[in-house]
């Protein structure tokens, strides 16, 4: 495992690993708390793959429980990794897919299953899936479980295994049900903080700046923030899967490659979405909260808050994108004049001493300063060429309308005279006098019109405009 993990760079524990390889080697319940981005993963994954023989038998031996898609292909591939060197199969259950592979996997003797945890008891109630022989059984992300209100889930899981089984439950934050739900299913669990006293809650590698945005501005402060020094993979989170969508195509407009991953986009989507951000062929990923436990890039420097998050938890996780495997990151955090009281709870959960955002603009200098923007840059990329086809429809709108609203192009629906064409006042006066039988219900021979002049009328009208077609004769 040490040499197959060598092989992707990877030669150095982090303070979480370790701390919990050891005791994990050695069969302890473990509860590891740790801020994102710090290396849980493979703290509980190596003495997983340990505890499970270089060639263990087919079957399922060994569960990892994660609350979204994005976070099961995360940890699958990790595992998968470590155990590169190994007679042991990874596989990763969740929903969104097709049944048939995911079950083909288990039936080929798979040994550790990483899965979401509805597909999960959802092939467990099929008969597809045993949970009997789990030796190991992992929860990560426990915290963000309890926001999705998969907790009754979890306990059908833990019921379907082995009591002796060996539990570990890795979470960045640690509510009260979650250490209930331990207290119930774990043996005499270990607590582990692998956290600096001095450090606060948000890590010291991130750069946070707060801005004080309005919001049909932040689309060009995004752009430019895009431009700057040193910018690698950026990650923008937005409140919804619109904005997403509405941000993605905006962008596009403007030159820069984005991606999305949201709920109105089919599984398949968002994997391509996500393959494409790591593999950098798109260097912005746009993405709702659903994805953020499942972003584990380690080359991403910026995360754009387009909305400032609901809370500090959610704020924790979605900066914990950047600053990732030891490096440095910035985090930017819009506040819309509506949502300063969230800020504030945030600001004084955190600590982190910014009561009262700045109020920025697309042209403010310090926005240039504070994130090394060049000086003079615009919200647009040269290479993306001329703005598209919006300008022609607002020429249309903004020139040539009369005092009613109507056009002066002699195409006004209404037959309105205003702006001197010939043709509106034409069909106008054609409209008027038209033939009392053409445009209402037929009439007795010799009747006449409202005034009581109507034949005298409409043979006056047949010899000042022929070109309108003879009247036609009244219906008895």
């Amino acid at each position: 495992m040490v040499d197959a993990l060598a092989s992707k760079g990877i030669t150095s524990p982090f303070p979480i690993q370790e701390q919990t390889i050891p005791m994990g080697l050695g069969g302890q319940d473990i509860i590891g708390q740790a801020k994102t981005g710090t290396g849980k993963t493979l703290g509980f994954g190596l003495p997983l793959l340990q505890e499970l023989g270089p060639n263990p038998e087919p079957g399922v031996k060994a569960l990892v429980v994660v609350p979204t898609r994005e976070l099961c292909v995360q940890v699958a591939e990790d595992l998968t990794l470590a155990a590169s060197n190994r007679g042991t199969q990874v596989a990763a259950i969740y929903g969104g897919k097709a049944y048939e592979g995911q079950v083909e996997q288990i039936k080929a003797g798979a040994q550790v299953i990483v899965g979401t945890p509805g597909r999960l008891l959802d092939l467990a109630s099929q008969r597809m899936l045993s949970l009997k022989d789990v030796k190991v059984m992992v929860l990560d992300e426990a915290d963000k479980m309890l926001d999705l209100g998969f907790l009754s889930d979890i306990e059908k899981l833990f019921s379907q295994t082995s009591p002796t089984r060996h539990t570990m439950l890795f979470s960045a934050t640690m509510p009260g049900p979650i250490v209930a739900l331990a207290r119930r299913f774990m043996n005499k669990p270990i607590h582990i903080r692998a956290t600096d006293p001095d450090e606060g809650l948000t890590q010291a590698n991130i750069k946070h700046v707060v801005y004080r945005a309005h919001s049909l501005d932040k689309d060009e402060v995004i752009a430019r923030i895009l431009q700057a020094e040193g910018r690698g993979k950026t990650v923008i989170f937005t409140r919804t899967k619109r904005a997403a969508a509405k941000l993605v195509e905006e962008l596009g407009d403007r030159g820069f490659n984005a991606a999305a991953v949201h709920g109105d986009l089919n599984q398949e989507q968002r994997e391509r979405a996500m393959a494409a951000f790591k593999a950098g062929k798109k260097d912005i990923l746009i993405a709702t909260d659903v994805a953020a436990r499942g972003i584990d890039v380690n080359d991403v420097t910026h995360v754009i808050n387009h909305t400032v998050p609901d809370d500090h938890d959610t704020y924790l996780h979605r900066a914990g994108r950047t600053g990732r495997a030891g490096k440095t990151g910035i985090a930017v955090t819009f506040v819309d004049w509506d949502d300063l009281h969230k800020w504030a709870l945030i600001n004084r959960a955190l600590e982190m001493n910014i009561p009262e955002p700045t109020e920025t603009y697309s042209s403010s200098p310090h926005l240039f300063a504070e994130l090394d923007i060049p000086e003079g840059t615009k919200g647009r990329l040269a290479s993306a060429g001329p703005v598209r086809a919006r300008e022609p429809r607002a020429a249309v709108a903004s020139g040539g309308r009369g005092r009613d609203g109507a056009k002066n192009d002699g195409s006004s629906r209404d037959g309105g005279s205003r702006g001197g064409a010939d043709r509106t006042r034409t069909r106008t006066r054609t409209r008027s006098a038209a033939p009392e039988g053409a445009e209402s219900a037929p009439k007795a021979e010799g009747a006449g019109t409202h005034d009581g002049t109507g034949p005298a009328r409409r043979r006056r009208n047949r010899t000042r405009r022929p070109s309108t077609g003879s009247t036609p004769p009244p219906v008895a």
